[in-house]
């Protein structure tokens, strides 16, 4: 028959908790029965929490989250180990300005004997032949911007004075010749197979 009321309920406890303080032998077996329980529970609950804390296949945010690995910074080498190499760019100095030198006697003989020519275009003369007297002292790059001018613009017909170096550096020479109809501005290099204009400017003068 169930107990229903409180004064029930209370003789009972009484009753339990009385039982192993009745004599020895029910204090031992009271003993064993607890220490029976407390390791129960001791290898049942390790079990429980790790069942618990293992990500549940059907969430997918926390089987996502348990498969991203913890961000551990890298072990810096330790003293005699091997060490990551550093590749360093190295920022090269700029190309120097060419030392300026004394004119080439080359140079300058080149620039007087192409505007000999330059200024030699009687009338009826063509392009193709003024050309050749310009050949053998203009650069194979520069004569097809020659063949622009026609000699019958030309406004000098002779030099009034020697070539002028204006600039000077080891492979170019910069040259001013005087002619009746201005001042020409030539630009003479060194080809290898010998001085040869590659510009020049007509100045008013």
């Amino acid at each position: 028959m169930p107990i229903r009321t409180n004064r029930g309920r209370a003789a009972v406890y009484r009753k339990l908790w009385g039982w192993p303080l009745r004599s020895p032998r029910h204090l031992a077996v009271a003993a064993v029965i607890g220490v029976l329980v407390v390791v129960a529970i001791g290898a049942v609950l390790p079990g429980l929490v790790g069942r618990k804390s293992a990500p549940d296949p059907r969430n997918p945010v926390a089987a996502a989250a348990s498969a991203v690995p913890s961000a551990t910074p890298a072990p810096l080498p330790e003293s005699g180990g091997p060490t990551a190499t550093i590749t360093q760019t190295r920022i090269t100095a700029p190309p120097s300005t060419p030392t300026s030198v004394a004119p080439a006697p080359q140079a300058l003989e080149t620039a007087r004997k192409w505007v000999e020519k330059w200024v030699t275009h009687p009338s009826g003369i063509t392009n193709a032949e003024w050309l050749e007297g310009l050949r053998p002292y203009t650069t194979e790059e520069y004569l097809p911007v020659m063949r622009s001018v026609d000699p019958a613009n030309v406004p000098a017909s002779r030099l009034t004075g020697e070539p002028k170096a204006v600039r000077s550096f080891p492979k170019s020479v910069e040259a001013e010749v005087p002619t009746d109809g201005g001042t020409l501005k030539l630009t003479v290099i060194d080809t290898g197979a010998g001085w040869r204009v590659a510009n020049y400017e007509q100045q008013e003068g």
